[in-house]
């Protein structure tokens, strides 16, 4: 007998349908093929199936049976099509109906005791599902609540095998998943772990944080060891705009293909935060493997990633940074195929000015010898410094203003709301603009007409151009950084005020920096 059921492939972070071909024949030889360009764990799926269909209380199949998973040329990966091919493998042997195979995709990895186990990626299947017209999904009860995100989706979590061929059977009535997304989405941005209120002093860092934020500019910290720069970093997102639906959809689709979810299921309420360690390997960070997957920068995607000490980062893997960087985007390409992988972040990171620490320290001597400075600086290539807009000092904070307890620092709802403040006049300016939402994202060519300034700022620009031997990029960003600044103070045109405080926020190149 001949069945027919659907499952999904999952590629980049959109999802494709699978059309499982089930065909058990009468034969000498009792065989099993899987066609359609499998991967080792898709035909190691044979074996899984087998077990888990006997062990369930249903008949071996004592047949000739072809597997088929159409579109052919495309490769089909993981472990998830076990639950499809054991449900084809019953409708071919005629042990369950398959009257409603067709209204579902079904997807889920098969324990040998017919236990299903959680898959990746059940929020973009579930989307796709949606627009195809499936009446419903079948998937592991853990990634039940995942998926109901798609409300006009029928969604059910199941445990085992026969509890999915009971349901397809009409013999039982399983419970369908609903989500509130929107109503706990709302909830849970209220609630922050950190606050910017924690931080003691250091209020011209502050400054560069909210700048930052406003204008979605990357930003690198400088400074000796213990001056806070990891505790302002982590608070970077609690002053950035919430995420909107849009965006959270986004972030949430890339954490379920990469597994990132856990057990809430729910959509991503923060922006992320990731800080991954300086011994990560390039593909770890933009993505890709014989299995692709989203890397670092993909998972930060409407967030922060955040490289703590720049320097001790292998060259190629700061390197491989450059083009996302520009584009927000990352294309892992092989021989066979091309993934795109979001990746519009806000690039944080930070170093000691120096091997020992104490560069420029107000207090500690700098034991590093000659041009040791420069050498550590130059670990980082001025290209991708060039990408940096912000760079700014941090210094220690002294211990009146550590003691000061009662001194009331100002919290991350209020810097929060001067940000979104800026965003806002930012999406007002830009809203025929497609893809530009925030002042750092603005293209190279409409630089000029955004962030025009007078003959008084030409001439201090040019001046600090030819001081810092600064490059057209930094050119670009310094203007942007001023557009920012203005957009914070709710001026129309930049003023010779807001170029110069750009202007300082370079100070840190290497020409400058190292003495």
């Amino acid at each position: 007998m001949l069945v027919k059921l659907f499952a999904s492939a999952v590629h980049g972070v959109n999802a494709t349908p699978i059309t499982v071909e089930v065909n058990a024949t009468t034969a000498a030889e009792f065989k099993t093929f899987v066609i359609g360009l499998p991967d080792n764990a898709v035909k190691e799926s044979l074996f899984r199936t087998d077990a888990a269909i006997k062990n369930s209380g249903f008949e071996p199949l004592r047949q000739r049976v072809v597997v088929n998973m159409a579109p052919a040329d495309l490769r089909k990966e993981g472990s998830a099509y076990d639950l499809p091919i054991a449900i084809g493998m019953l409708a071919a042997s005629y042990q369950l109906t398959d009257n409603s195979l067709t209204d579902y995709i079904i997807m889920g990895e098969l324990g040998l005791d017919g236990g299903i186990l959680p898959i990746r990626g059940a929020l973009p299947i579930a989307i796709q599902a949606m627009k195809d017209g499936f009446k419903g999904l079948i998937l592991p009860e853990p990634n039940a609540r995942e998926a109901a995100i798609v409300k006009d989706l029928e969604v059910y979590g199941v445990k085992n095998l026969k509890e999915v061929a009971d349901f397809l059977s009409g013999k039982i009535q399983l419970e369908r998943a609903y989500a509130d997304p929107r109503g706990e989405f709302e909830e849970a941005q209220q609630h922050y772990d950190v606050d910017f209120c924690d931080v003691q002093g250091q209020e011209n860092i502050k400054r560069a944080m909210e700048i930052a934020a406003a204008g979605g500019h990357n930003i690198i910290l400088i400074g000796p060891p213990g001056a806070g720069k990891t505790m302002l970093a982590k608070r970077l997102p609690t002053i950035m705009p919430p995420l909107n639906l849009h965006e959270a959809l986004e972030t949430t689709k890339i954490h379920s293909v990469a597994g990132k979810l856990g057990s809430s299921g729910g959509l991503v309420a923060h922006r992320p935060f990731r800080s991954p360690h300086h011994t990560i390997s390039d593909v770890a960070l933009v993505g890709g493997g014989n299995h692709p997957q989203p890397g670092e920068i993909s998972l930060a995607h409407n967030g922060v990633l955040f490289l703590d000490e720049l320097p001790e980062f292998k060259r190629t893997v700061l390197e491989v940074m450059r083009q996302p960087l520009e584009e927000r985007k990352v294309s892992i390409s092989r021989a066979r195929w091309t993934v795109d992988y979001p990746a519009s972040f806000m690039l944080v990171a930070s170093m000691n000015p120096c091997p020992c620490g104490y560069y420029n320290h107000p207090e500690k001597d700098c034991v590093c010898g000659p041009g040791v400075v420069d050498r550590y600086l130059s670990r980082i290539s001025g290209p991708l410094l060039d990408r940096i807009d912000i760079h700014i000092e941090v210094t220690p904070v002294g211990f009146d203003e550590l003691t000061a307890r009662n001194r009331n620092a100002e919290g991350s709802s209020a810097i929060r709301a001067r940000v979104q403040q800026a965003r806002d006049l930012q999406q007002q300016r830009y809203n025929q603009w497609n893809g530009v939402y925030c002042n750092a994202q603005l293209p190279g060519n409409k630089v000029q007409e955004v962030c025009g300034i007078d003959a008084a700022g030409q001439l201090l620009l040019k001046s600090a151009m030819q001081k810092l031997n600064l490059s057209a990029r930094a050119y670009d960003r310094i203007l942007k950084v001023s557009r920012t600044i203005a957009d914070l103070a709710g001026s129309e045109v930049i003023k010779i005020e807001h170029l110069a405080e750009a202007i300082h926020y370079r100070s840190l190149d290497r020409e400058n920096w190292g003495g």
